[in-house]
C-alpha cells in the first residue's frame, strides 16, 4: 500500500474543503428557498385564508414550480404550521427591542402592544399568523399555542410595576395581563375586518387608556405612539 505524501494529504484537505463549501452553500441556497417560500404562504394567506390557498398558489407566487415547494414543505398544513411559529417567534423579538429602550414596565407594556399594532399593519408575516390564529380549527396539524409568549412577557413588566407601586392598589398583574392581551387582540381584529387594519394603533392607544391604570402618563415615554405630544 503506498504511503501517502503531503502533496496527497494537501489535496485531500483541499478536497474536503471543497465539500464543505459545497455544502453549506447548498445549505444557504436551501434556506433561502425555504424563506421564499414562507414569505409566499404567508402573502397567500393573508389575502385568502387557509382553506382557499393552494400549494400551487404559494408556487406561483414564488416562480417555482408545485414539486419545488412539496420538496421543502409536503403539504399545506405545514406551510401553515411554519407560519405560525414565525408569527409566535416575532413577539419575543418586538419585545426585545422595547426593553432595550430601559422603558419603566408600565410604558414598556405600552410601547410592546404599539409596536406590536404596527407591525400587524405592516407586517404580512403578522397578518398571515392572526388569520391562521382564527382559521386553526380548519388546519389539521398541531399548533403552538396561540399568545401564551405574549401573555407572559406582558405579565413580566405589570409583575415588576406592581412591585414598584406603578400599579393601582389591589391591581392582579397576571389578570391586568390577559385582559390586556384579550382587548388588544380583540381590536386588532376588529380593526382588521372594519379597515383593513388602518387604525389599528388609534384601537390600541384607546386600549391603553381604558384598561392601563395608571397608563396614562407612560404614554408620553412610548417613542411609537402616534401624538405622543398630545398622549397627556
Amino acid at each position: 500500500m503506498r504511503r501517502l505524501g503531503m502533496t496527497d494529504i494537501a489535496e485531500r484537505g483541499s478536497t474536503g474543503q471543497a465539500n464543505e463549501g459545497i455544502k453549506e452553500l447548498k445549505q444557504e441556497r436551501a434556506i433561502r428557498t425555504r424563506t421564499r417560500i414562507l414569505n409566499a404562504a404567508a402573502e397567500a394567506f393573508a389575502s385568502k385564508g387557509f382553506p382557499a390557498v393552494t400549494i400551487l398558489d404559494v408556487a406561483e407566487l414564488t416562480g417555482m414550480t408545485k414539486g419545488a415547494v412539496y420538496f421543502h414543505y409536503t403539504n399545506k398544513e405545514a406551510l401553515a404550521v411554519a407560519v405560525i411559529e414565525e408569527f409566535d417567534s416575532r413577539f419575543p423579538v418586538v419585545a426585545k427591542t422595547v426593553s432595550a429602550l430601559g422603558l419603566a414596565p408600565v410604558a414598556a407594556v405600552a410601547e410592546l402592544l404599539t409596536r406590536t399594532a404596527i407591525a400587524f399593519r405592516d407586517d404580512t408575516m403578522m397578518r398571515a399568523g392572526a388569520r391562521l390564529q382564527i382559521e386553526r380549527g380548519l388546519i389539521r396539524a398541531a399548533l403552538p399555542l396561540p399568545y401564551a409568549k405574549y401573555t407572559e412577557i406582558i405579565y413580566g413588566w405589570l409583575k415588576t410595576a406592581a412591585e414598584e407601586d406603578g400599579l393601582k392598589p389591589g391591581t392582579s398583574p397576571e389578570a391586568l395581563a390577559r385582559v390586556l392581551v384579550s382587548a388588544f387582540f380583540g381590536a386588532q381584529h376588529i380593526s382588521w375586518v372594519l379597515n383593513d387594519r388602518a387604525d389599528i394603533t388609534e384601537r390600541t392607544l384607546e386600549v391603553i387608556r381604558a384598561v392601563i391604570p395608571c397608563g396614562e402618563g407612560a404614554l408620553l415615554a412610548c417613542p411609537s405612539i402616534p401624538d405622543r405630544g398630545n398622549a397627556a
